[in-house]
């Protein structure tokens, strides 16, 4: 399992409900592979620096997830087909970033300390 963040630009055309609904499907997918989803942040509604698919506003979400790499590549598959996503980045998260950092063992911790 990774730690993973999805940033999806919605229509501003859309509903509250009806983004909810999508984020719904999203965090179902990453559940139904086994993974944990984690937080969901809205942005809001921001101001494009330049026009996508003939629009100049979206509404911004960061979605959390820790999961297994096919299972966000289904994700990234489901919102590259959604027509209402204007745009989307899936990023793996590095593990200290993630709040996942692993333990040095002592004898690591001390060769480490004496270079």
């Amino acid at each position: 399992m990774r730690p993973y963040e999805v940033m999806v630009i919605f229509d501003v055309e859309l509903e509250e409900s009806e983004i909810r609904q999508r984020l719904d499907r999203v965090t179902d997918l990453v559940k139904a592979g086994g993974g944990t989803p984690g937080a969901v942040t809205h942005w809001g509604r921001r101001t494009f620096a330049y026009e996508m698919k003939h629009k100049t506003e979206g509404y911004y979400v960061l979605v959390e997830a820790v999961a297994e790499p096919a299972t966000l590549a289904e994700v990234d598959r489901m919102l590259a087909l959604e027509d209402a996503v204007l745009r989307h980045k899936v990023i793996r998260q590095p593990e200290h970033a993630a709040g996942r950092t692993k333990r040095r063992a002592p004898a690591d911790r001390a060769a480490l300390a004496a270079s």
